[in-house]
């Protein structure tokens, strides 16, 4: 092994150390923490400096842990889509914030997702709501179609008497969407609905029962099923790992018995030639 070789793979290894990961952690959290501080003018005001010295230096701590992974894996690095998701946000904390991008300061909170990285149980959540992404955005244009009868039925039976709510389908999009959230929905509109509509409760109590119980469970439903899978599949690599590493330690093993073996054979005949005829 060459000795860039070598540097490389103690500088991968230092960088991925338990102990600079719980360090970047606990940066992370401190970072977090500052940026809170920094919305309130009253402790601006009174730490704005070190505020700002805090973020500084976390952020050039981010800055040197990526190039330390740059300079250990190389093209390596961005394989993972973890590291890539690491160096973006850390890119985005590099981006002037002076002029017209000095909106861009509110994006400096992004460096806290960075602990969904370095926290397994968070990987694996995430992970587990990517898995599902497919999933939701069929169950979203399920619903989008029920919201959509829903509330043109809405516009045609509640849209002259209560304008206000149902006047138009934006309108009644919107009101059916606080109704499906279960906010007010009974002594805010419905009750209403139903001093002029007493049928009303027949089409709010079917839509709510389709919409909130069991359009919203099939988003939780999916979710959890998506993390389960996420386990699973951990579980199978770990599985496979150790069973790779089993087998790894058992051939070595079986060498090391054949090599004894053939000392054992060699010494026994050294001591047979040397021993001579009797």
């Amino acid at each position: 092994m060459s000795p860039e070789t070598s540097l490389r793979t103690r500088a991968g290894e230092w960088v991925e150390s338990k102990p600079i990961q719980h360090l970047i952690i606990g940066l992370i959290l401190l970072n977090a923490v500052s940026l809170g501080m920094a919305t309130s003018d009253a402790l601006e005001a009174q730490y704005g400096r070190w505020l700002s010295l805090v973020d500084t230096v976390v952020l050039a701590v981010f800055v040197i842990e990526i190039g330390v992974k740059l300079f250990a894996f190389r093209g390596h690095f961005f394989r993972s889509a973890w590291n890539v998701f690491d160096f973006l946000i850390v890119a985005i904390a590099l981006v002037p914030t002076s002029g017209p991008l000095e909106v861009l300061r509110v994006l400096r909170i992004l460096r806290v997702l960075r602990l969904i990285s370095l926290v397994p149980q968070l990987r694996v959540v995430a992970e587990a709501l990517l898995g599902a992404i497919p999933g939701i955005v069929s169950v979203a244009g399920l619903m989008s179609i029920i919201f959509y009868i829903f509330s043109v039925m809405a516009t045609e039976l509640f849209g002259d008497a209560h304008p206000q709510w149902f006047g138009s389908l934006g309108d009644s999009m919107y009101t059916l969407f606080q109704v499906m959230t279960l906010e007010s929905w009974s002594m805010g509109i419905v009750r209403p609905v139903m001093e002029t509509h007493a049928y009303a409760w027949a089409f709010f109590i079917p839509f709510i029962l389709i919409a909130t119980f069991t359009m919203l469970n099939l988003f939780i439903a999916i979710i959890v099923d998506a993390m389960q899978s996420v386990q699973a599949s951990k579980l199978e690599q770990d599985k496979e790992a150790i069973e790779e590493v089993v087998h790894g330690e058992h051939q070595q093993l079986s060498e090391e018995i054949r090599g004894l073996k053939q000392d054992i054979d060699e010494l026994k005949f050294l001591l047979r030639k040397n021993a001579g005829p009797d």
